[in-house]
């Protein structure tokens, strides 16, 4: 049995990277001092900017970021594992990484994950977020072992790709993430249903950070913030605007429990798929778009 205390910290990140930086200082030491060893920051936790030009005048390469430098410190300080959810990291040829780190308590970085999906997307009202144009998509996943948990590492958009968390699940995880920046459209019809479908289909805790409220940029992001354990149930959930530090005592022995009553990473089975009666032939659905 491995029991730890876990806490995700919301945020309603602005422009300045130095100004969210001091920020995050204060929600991880009041994470901190509720006890929690594992720590995690929602997506985008130096800058929302959604001006390309006014975001790339103020992004580093990770040597030189003020998030990295500032996350490091505060995991020796304080002794915790700290999982920056996600910030923007200039890579060169003007494009730029989404970037979770994970910081080990000597303030060293144990494991990296840049974001795989790209949420290019055209929503209702006009909203249209093209995310390509700007981040360059990651191409690994990485499963973060660390002395009480093995953290499965997603970001935001993520979170719509079943097949990411099953594979984190069949290779160990006892922890699931998507630390967010939701738009607030999507997250009032998606943002609850896929954070508990993802536990409770890989039987595994899952675990969110946010980004919440009105941003300097004029977005509005979802907030709520959760934890959730392997039976689908609600730990711990923040509000929809403003900061917030959410807690909840994990143990691990309930992902074995869970994954006991319902085998199904057990019960999985190859199959073919096969076309008949009306159904559009292979060549016409090989080039159809969703």
């Amino acid at each position: 049995m491995t029991r730890f205390t876990a806490a995700a910290l919301q945020m309603r990140s602005g422009t300045e990277p130095e100004k969210n930086a001091a920020t995050l200082s204060e929600l991880v030491h009041e994470a901190a001092a509720k006890g929690a060893q594992y720590i995690q920051t929602p997506e985008m936790t130096g800058a929302v900017q959604k001006d390309r030009k006014a975001l790339m005048a103020v992004l580093k390469g990770e040597d030189e970021d003020v998030i990295v430098r500032t996350a490091s410190g505060l995991a020796r300080e304080c002794g915790v594992y700290l999982h920056i959810g996600s910030t923007a990291i200039a890579v060169g040829d003007g494009m730029v990484a989404n970037r979770a780190l994970l910081f080990a308590p000597d303030g060293t970085v144990t494991a990296r994950y840049d974001k795989i999906h790209m949420f290019d997307v055209d929503l209702d009202n006009g909203e249209s977020w093209r995310e390509s144009a700007v981040y360059r998509p990651g191409e690994n996943a990485n499963l973060a072992g660390l002395p009480f948990a093995n953290i499965g590492m997603g970001i935001c958009y993520d979170v719509r790709f079943a097949d990411l968390f099953r594979a984190y699940a069949l290779a160990g995880a006892d922890v699931l993430t998507a630390p967010a920046a939701f738009t607030r459209q999507t997250g009032e019809a998606h943002w609850h249903v896929l954070q508990r479908a993802r536990a409770i289909e890989n039987g595994a805790f899952m675990i969110s950070a946010a980004q919440a409220g009105q941003h300097d940029d004029g977005r509005e992001t979802f907030g709520h913030s959760i934890i959730i354990d392997p039976w689908g149930r609600i730990l711990a959930e923040a509000g929809d605007a403003g900061e917030a530090v959410i807690t909840a005592e994990i143990d691990t022995d309930d992902v074995a429990q869970a994954r006991g009553k319902v085998p199904n990473l057990k019960n999985i089975r190859a199959f073919t798929l096969l076309e008949s009666g009306n159904s559009q032939g292979a060549g016409e659905k090989a080039t159809a778009k969703d």
